[in-house]
């Protein structure tokens, strides 16, 4: 009895050979996975700083090129032909609603832009229904406008631009886009002035306030923004004849992002030419701009008026104190313009644009055209550089087209205003048998009864005006404003004021005295054609 005991005591002593034998295969398994785990991570690691397998989808026009552009050339940041066999990513395409997220005040905009897929995330805020009196005037609660929006809606853009930078090296000039993701970029130059083009699908550009400004060595700015419905562009200001010695986009160091570059040598005016240029221009949805659908029968008998913010998108118009820009404030009058327009019951509105997107000087004058305006009202504001002047240079002015400038500042702003399209990176200036055509067409304008209905349209709007505004030492003036040569319509272009000056700067930011413009505007439209209404009467 006492051996089977020793028996069973000693085999309870014994460890329990199978599961010792197990938790080594599992603790050896486990060595195993943990050195393969750090082996992937140093191999990652390697190749997140191995910047050679990278894409280029950047396509640069030549000079000598008469057909389509070449396909996309591959390379790396160094030349090596080392991409030529690195897998390229399936291009990106646009988002069917994407769009660019910019700011529209200096201040929210530095706060925005720094977040635009949060910007873009917002909805409109709902605007109450409200009735304005005789003379346009909304209630004190009118809701403001909601503020900067992205130029599509607010959909998400497809890569966003995070840094510009210039850099002067010997006698090339290097200028780089720094985006959050590769896009398909098209670039090429254009004469008249000295220009380089940077195409690329709508993306958010989250720069600093004041970027672009200043230059170095062969770029003497840059300006960037929407150029056309999901279409983005960067313009930048050559100081005389250059050529595009190379174009890449490189993914960088941290792979986190996609540099895009482009160097720049200085050649001869004879060598340059006429540029490479943008050959066939890009369709434009018009969806973007104005609505075909006909007005039903009751509608349509109202008076359409076509209210036309000027510059937008790539072209920001003047500059005023604490960085506003033109683009922002003509818009913010124009919404409420048309609000209260639409308000009175009495009209059909249209706006040349309603967010940040540049729209050229001839697509707003074919616009008016095929709409059959009845009034063409354009926004703008100016701004004059010297600051010997700025402080005493204020109040609004309201233009008028004539053959001929009625002074030397009216003649000064028509042509500012008319090179809108150059800044915005469009073909040079006409030539002198299309500025004679121009000139001729203007003289016979003249004639016509619309010259004189716009003349005493902007009678009545500068009574209405000098009620709430400040007005220029001279009010009315007139100049031959491309954007005001309608032959079916009378027009008028209002400079709100001067953005150069800190006191109307202020003025143009405040929701309350843009109410007061729109009001204004409102009531002379009113006694316009109720004038117009009781002469058919007759």
């Amino acid at each position: 009895m006492s051996g089977r005991r020793s028996a069973l005591s000693t085999a309870r002593r014994r460890p329990p050979q199978p599961r010792v034998s197990v938790l080594s295969q599992v603790w050896l398994s486990c060595c195993l996975t943990l050195v393969a785990l750090l082996a992937s991570t140093a191999g990652v690691t390697a190749q997140q700083h191995d910047s050679k397998s990278v894409f280029d989808t950047v396509i640069t026009r030549s000079n000598d090129s008469k057909g389509p552009p070449p396909p996309p050339a591959r390379g790396n940041a160094s030349g090596s032909p080392e991409a030529e066999s690195a897998p390229e990513p399936a291009p990106m395409a646009a988002p069917e609603t994407a769009a660019p997220v910019t700011g529209d005040w200096s201040a929210e905009a530095h706060a925005t832009k720094s977040q635009p897929k949060a910007m873009a995330r917002k909805t409109r805020r709902e605007q109450k229904s409200v009735s304005p009196d005789a003379n346009g005037h909304l209630a004190k609660d009118e809701p403001p406008d909601a503020g900067p929006k992205s130029a599509g809606g607010g959909a998400v853009a497809a890569s966003i631009v995070r840094q510009a930078q210039v850099e002067a090296k010997g006698d090339r000039t290097i200028f780089r886009l720094r985006l959050s993701v590769g896009v398909r970029a098209e670039v090429f130059t254009l004469a008249n002035p000295y220009r380089i083009i940077i195409d690329l699908p709508d993306v958010a550009f989250a720069l600093p306030d004041g970027t672009g400004r200043k230059g170095d060595g062969l770029i003497s700015a840059f300006r960037y923004g929407l150029f056309a419905d999901r279409k983005a562009r960067v313009v930048l200001d050559a100081t005389g004849p250059v050529r595009i010695d190379g174009a890449r986009m490189t993914t960088s160091a941290d792979r986190r992002d996609t540099n895009l570059e482009i160097e720049l040598a200085a050649i001869s005016a004879d060598e340059f030419g006429a540029g490479t240029g943008a050959g066939t221009p890009p369709p434009v949805s018009r969806s973007a701009i104005y609505d075909d659908v006909p007005a039903p029968a009751n509608e349509a008998e109202k008076p359409l008026i076509l209210i036309d913010p000027g510059h937008g998108g790539i072209d920001p118009g003047a500059l005023g104190e604490n960085n506003i820009l033109e683009k922002s404030v003509v818009l913010a009058v124009a919404k409420k313009l048309r609000r209260r327009l639409e308000a009175t019951g009495h009209y059909r509105v249209v706006m040349t644009r309603s967010s940040d997107v540049f729209v050229s000087l001839d697509q707003r004058l074919r616009m008016s055209h095929k709409l059959h305006a009845s009034l063409f009202i354009s926004l703008h504001a100016d701004a004059i550089a010297s600051k010997t002047y700025a402080s005493v240079v204020r109040g609004a002015t309201v233009y008028t087209l004539s053959e001929r400038a009625s002074d030397e500042q009216a003649r000064l702003m028509a042509e500012k205003e008319n090179a809108s399209d150059l800044v915005a990176g469009l073909e040079g200036a006409a030539s002198d048998h299309a500025s004679d055509e121009v000139r001729s067409i203007l003289f016979d304008l003249m004639k016509r009864e619309s010259a004189n209905f716009s003349t005493d349209f902007s009678n009545i709007l500068v009574n209405r005006l000098k009620s709430e505004i400040s007005l220029s030492r001279d009010p009315q003036r007139s100049a031959a404003f491309k954007v005001l040569k309608q032959t079916h319509a009378p027009s008028v272009l209002v400079e709100l004021g001067f953005m150069s000056n800190a006191v109307d700067s202020k003025l143009m930011r405040q929701s309350e005295w843009q109410g007061k413009v729109a009001g204004a505007i409102v009531s002379a439209v009113n006694a316009f054609f109720a004038k117009r209404t009781a002469r058919k009467a007759r």
